[in-house]
């Protein structure tokens, strides 16, 4: 009698899983990470002092594609955080996840110029 029911709540759940599972997979793919940086490095530059625009670049790693340097002065990094804080709702679950991390990593790399 409940067998029917049970069959298509995992049916549901195993649904769930491969859509976040895909979701992850897309999440972290180079060129949607590229795309993110450029855009996040496009608004910072907009929203920055105009004597802060050229502190702010991106690289992406030829050979390792994941890999990416985000280059910046330290009095630029607040605008590279807004912008990021900013759309993060918008970002794929893992490039959420990513660009959380990208965050955490520019604060502490700021903080240590802070402490000198």
């Amino acid at each position: 009698m409940f067998s029917g029911l049970s069959d298509g709540i995992e049916v549901r759940m195993l649904e769930k899983l491969a859509g976040m599972i895909d979701d992850i997979k897309t999440g972290l793919d180079p060129d949607l990470l590229a795309s993110w940086y450029e855009f996040i490095v496009a608004r910072a530059k907009e929203n920055c002092p105009e004597k802060l625009r050229d502190t702010i670049s991106v690289e992406r790693d030829p050979i390792l594609t994941l890999k990416f340097h985000i280059k910046a002065s330290r009095r630029a990094v607040p605008y590279i955080l807004d912008v990021i804080e900013e759309h993060l709702p918008q970002m794929p679950f893992a490039t959420r996840l990513y660009f959380q991390k990208v965050e955490e990593i520019l604060e502490q790399e700021a903080a240590k110029f802070d402490v000198k």
